[in-house]
């Protein structure tokens, strides 16, 4: 099978599309036929090296946490699952991951693809959509009647979380570019407004204070400890990107958060895009054999939204 993989640490230049013997599943383990996986960016972080003393790979490591594709094979002691299934998944961290025609799951880990999304766009759903609803619900705690802004809400983890915390009741203020406003409103952004001047401080937003704040902007630790002052006393201040200061001050609560697989919380998610309810956006289709210029897009800033990658 092809497969992109790289064999040391370093910049995208590692990043090397090339023959692999396809994987043979285990116990307990299922082998998917990718459909498509998509970039995320802790994928460059993990890449780079700055993560190896917390997810140490073995190389060559293939990345793409994301996996939308069908049940090619079953491993031993493997039931609730059939040959030809559509399946998506958050795979772990530092095992091999779906950049490749065939990745293995740990079969717990597997949900059923959503029947309402293209098989290959739903690869951008699991990570995005689980950071959302983790960030929301289980880190900031969110509750109907709250108000809450989401900082970067054009982004791949931001229209679930305007989504999500529109339908949980919650009164949703999203900033981001005005190309973005209408898809935000139309997820249910009660107020769209631009980019945060964080030269004030704290930078100014209309609908402020804020029961919550969500952060999934590329900001400074200074940045970052300002927008505590949108949260009304008591509330939370929580990040995807830099953390919160540990004491932000007036009762409230500074958290990062780090994404878990969780195939309940997918199922969930899958759930409510076949309702009609969770619209999954995608960017960017790309062949998989440009996955190294998408990391580079990334790193320039280049990249708005979610890039799904289709191998063939």
């Amino acid at each position: 099978m092809k497969a992109v993989r790289y064999h040391r640490y370093g910049g995208s230049d590692v990043l090397v599309h090339e023959d692999a013997e396809r994987p043979v599943p285990g116990e307990g383990q299922v082998l998917v036929r990718v459909a498509a996986t998509s970039f995320n960016p802790v994928d460059a972080d993990i890449r780079g090296g700055f993560l190896s003393e917390v997810f140490p790979l073995t190389f060559p490591h293939t990345p793409g946490l994301d996996v939308a594709g069908t049940v090619a094979e079953l491993g031993t002691g493997v039931d609730g699952r059939q040959v030809g299934d559509a399946v998506v998944a958050f795979l772990p961290m530092n095992a091999d991951g779906a950049a490749a025609e065939y990745v293995l799951a740990p079969a717990g880990t597997l949900t059923a693809a959503p029947e309402r999304a293209e098989l290959t766009d739903a690869a951008a759903l699991p990570v995005g959509g689980l950071t959302a609803w983790q960030a929301l619900f289980d880190v900031a705690g969110l509750e109907a009647g709250q108000s809450i802004l989401v900082n970067g809400a054009a982004g791949a983890v931001g229209g679930y979380a305007v989504q999500l915390a529109e339908q949980a009741g919650a009164v949703v203020t999203a900033t981001a570019r005005e190309t973005s406003a209408d898809r935000l409103r139309d997820y249910g952004a009660h107020r769209v407004i631009g980019y945060l001047d964080h030269s004030a401080a704290p930078p100014a937003a209309e609908g402020a204070p804020f029961d919550v704040v969500l952060n999934l902007a590329p900001t400074s630790a200074e940045e970052t400890a300002a927008l505590a002052g949108l949260v009304r006393d008591g509330g939370a201040l929580v990040s995807t990107t830099t953390p919160p200061p540990d004491d932000p001050g007036r009762g409230i609560r500074g958290a990062r958060v780090f994404v878990q697989s969780n195939a309940g919380q997918l199922a969930e998610l899958v759930s409510r895009v076949d309702a009609g309810r969770l619209r999954i956006h995608v960017a960017d289709r790309r062949p998989l054999t440009e996955l190294a210029a998408v990391h580079d897009e990334a790193a320039a800033g280049k990249l708005t939204g979610k890039t799904v990658l289709i191998p063939g």
